[in-house]
């Protein structure tokens, strides 16, 4: 049941990927192999006009890096609930999505551990068979997706609309708001990663201030 809000989006968005990655030129089955090693539904969009243009992957692996550096922030916030098995820890790592931790962070009681890595297995489930259906299709018919990319902003939606109802706080959403605007004021062509900055640096200073205030 907490994968499927999480399915709703992935397998729409994972069929854009790979009907674009198939478009752009690419064996389908590498589309596949993407999914599964890569992970990264942000990054894997990105990658594909970086590989059509023919960058090399050293430039695709610091793009990566610089789209996911959130995710660090993610793991450190779960490391008293990180599994003990070895390979659950480090595939959590791996797989631990925007989504995916919203889902794990707005749940009460929270998933076990070992619950934790199994929901990221199906939701990466979910994206693969997306990206299989895609491909697919990118591979044997001439049609188009275009519009199924608005799956993702009606995904954050919903993940939003959970944490509102778990936390009944509206200091995240308004910190992003705000961050986002004067971003988008002050550096409008990277307003986004500037913003996600903005934020995280909010996040790490929030329980000091806090501590001053009482």
């Amino acid at each position: 049941m907490l994968s499927l809000p999480v399915a709703m989006g992935y397998i729409p968005l994972g069929m854009v990927f790979g009907f674009l990655f198939v478009q752009a030129g690419a064996a389908w089955w590498l589309a596949v192999v993407a999914s599964l090693v890569v992970y990264a539904g942000a990054s894997q969009f990105a990658m594909i006009p970086m590989l059509a243009a023919g960058l090399p992957l050293a430039s695709l692996a610091v793009a990566a890096l610089v789209i996911n550096m959130r995710h660090m922030f993610y793991g450190l916030s779960l490391l008293k609930d990180r599994p003990q098995n070895f390979f659950l820890r480090w595939y959590l790592v791996f797989a631990l999505t925007d989504e995916t931790y919203s889902v794990i962070t707005a749940s009460r009681p929270r998933p076990a551990a070992n619950q934790m890595a199994f929901l990221a297995g199906i939701n990466q489930g979910w994206w693969t068979l997306g990206t299989i259906t895609g491909a697919g299709l990118g591979a044997q018919l001439p049609v188009s997706l275009s519009g199924l990319d608005f799956a993702l902003a009606a995904l954050f939606a919903i993940l939003t609309a959970e944490q509102w109802r778990v936390s009944r706080s509206l200091v995240p959403v308004g910190t992003a708001l705000v961050a986002y605007g004067v971003c988008s004021l002050l550096l409008p062509t990277h307003a986004l990663l500037a913003s996600v900055l903005a934020c995280v640096i909010a996040g790490l200073l929030a329980p000091s201030i806090a501590k001053r205030i009482r």
